[in-house]
């Protein structure tokens, strides 16, 4: 027994096989690695700035949810954010130059802008006499979502924060085509986007020192500098593809009925649950007897679902008369309704983006007064149905008016416009340090699958002609313009009022 408990001693007092101990220590590491690694891809995906916008935190007053990821997602979108962030456009690509006319085919055309371009020079206005200083630009950040500055045909954006939706990622797609289209063309320049609803940079209380902000929007109470919104080049969420592809749709739809056969009766189709007491009200208008008018609340969630196969714009031209009522602010809808050929009937707006300024009552739109919403609308129709030939001629000058707002026009406003700016700026624009540069292969990485298509979609080559011909400055023309419109408006008011007090006799 004695023997045995020798024997024993040495066979228990030696160790035991260290791989036990090891593993468990390498298993609590790895476990303890991966919920670290899993916060700080969550943490990084929220916090990290890129083009596509739903990666960072909601826009500070936008109602609209940070975009939610699982793990494994999240996991997929940090590699994706890792491998974009450091997507090096080619470094021995140089600029595209400017084609010479010897040998190139280039040609010489220079049309004339149309009329709306004048407006270029009177948005820029505030900024005519002090020119814009680094000082502008720095309190044009306070409210900017992203800087834009453009070296040598070469592109750099410094992000701020989240977009909504693709807004963002298609604005600036825009600007890499508009290089493309230009090439060496486009001067250096320095500005601040910002891409919410509405404008900000106040005129009384800016006056004496405004911020030079570019948005989609402005009005007269703000000095928000107007540039053409994302949806031209597309919108990935509510399935809609590039301007020229779906206004030729649109257009093509329209001709399915003639206007006698189309329906007699003022249609609107949306959502009014977006902060916009003119679309509440106008949901009391939804009486095809009373008011001549079909209102039809849109179930977005429910039309996503669906692919949006309900929602087609070419197949909403069916109606005589196409309503447009502002939401929050301006809404991208208002070129498509016009695109119908109906009579569109604008609900006074208070927010005009850079081409509906363009637009005048009774030429090419029927104006519509907010106050009596629902007797406006009823008189609108009843006009139009009094006098179909007047009413079809409108809305033929309406599609007529977006079918001159092509593709060719957006970039050469955008061009014209950038161009004016610049020759205001009192500094050499430079590179921010932390601004990347961006080039088709970079933004094109941090697309989804629906947003690289339209985005290629809508590439261009570079133009054989040059831009159209901006013309000059005229205040006084665009003074009378707007007293024009103004008088046209109070004519309709007074029409609807002598009906009203005639049929209350």
């Amino acid at each position: 027994m004695g023997l045995r408990l020798r024997l024993r001693l040495p066979h228990k007092s030696s160790p035991r096989t260290p791989s036990y101990l090891l593993l468990c220590v390498l298993a609590l590491s790895f476990f303890s690695f991966t919920a670290l690694l899993l916060y700080k891809v969550d943490d990084f995906v929220a916090q990290t700035k890129t083009l596509a916008g739903h990666n960072l935190e909601p826009t500070p007053w936008h109602i609209f949810p940070r975009k939610s990821f699982n793990e494994a997602t999240k996991r997929s979108q940090a590699y994706r954010i890792l491998q974009c962030s450091y997507f090096s456009c080619p470094y021995n690509s140089e600029p595209k130059r400017l084609l010479s006319n010897s040998g190139s085919g280039r040609r010489t055309q220079q049309p004339q802008c149309p009329d709306v371009f004048r407006w270029i020079h009177r948005d820029l206005e505030p900024w005519a006499k002090t020119g814009v200083t680094k000082e502008h630009v720095k309190k044009a950040k306070a409210n900017a979502a992203f800087r834009v500055v453009i070296l040598s045909g070469k592109l750099y954006v410094d992000l701020y924060y989240a977009c909504v939706q693709s807004r963002m990622m298609f604005t600036i797609w825009g600007i890499l085509q508009l290089l493309n289209k230009y090439p060496g063309m486009v001067p250096d320049v320095d500005m601040m986007f910002d891409c919410m609803d509405k404008p900000i940079i106040n005129r009384t209380e800016h006056q004496s020192f405004p911020a030079p902000l570019f948005r989609y929007c402005t009005n007269e109470a703000h000095l928000d500098i107007p540039f053409p919104d994302w949806s031209f080049w597309g919108w990935s969420e509510t399935n809609l593809r590039p301007w020229e592809e779906e206004f030729r749709d649109i257009k093509q739809g329209s001709r399915r009925s003639s206007w006698d056969n189309k329906q007699p009766r003022a249609y609107w189709k949306g959502n009014p649950d977006v902060v916009s007491p003119i679309r509440m009200e106008l949901m009391k208008c939804n009486h095809p007897r009373l008011w001549g008018a079909q209102i039809m609340r849109q179930n977005w969630e429910e039309e996503a679902k669906g692919g949006y196969e309900q929602s087609k714009l070419s197949n909403q031209c069916n109606h005589r008369y196409k309503i447009y009522a502002e939401g929050y602010a301006w809404s991208v809808s208002l070129k498509y309704i016009l695109s119908c050929g109906s009579m569109t009937l604008i609900i006074s707006p208070e927010y005009e983006d850079f081409f509906s300024r363009g637009l005048i009552p009774k030429e090419n739109y029927w104006p519509v007064s907010p106050t009596d919403l629902c007797r406006s609308i009823k008189f609108a129709v009843d006009w139009g149905n009094a006098n179909p030939s007047d009413a079809e001629t409108i809305g033929k000058r309406g599609q007529g008016y977006m079918e001159s707002i092509s593709m060719n026009r957006v970039y050469d406003y955008m061009f014209h416009l950038i161009t004016e700016y610049s020759k205001l700026q009192k500094f050499k624009p430079e590179k921010p340090s932390s601004a990347k540069e961006v080039c088709e292969g970079s933004l094109l990485c941090f697309a989804e699958q629906k947003e690289r298509e339209l985005l290629e979609r809508s590439r261009v080559v570079p133009s054989l002609d040059r831009p159209c011909k901006l013309p000059d400055a005229d205040r006084s023309r665009l003074e009378r313009l707007i007293q024009q419109k103004k008088k046209t408006i109070e004519d309709v008011r007074y029409m609807e009022m002598t009906r009203t007090k005639t049929g209350s006799r």
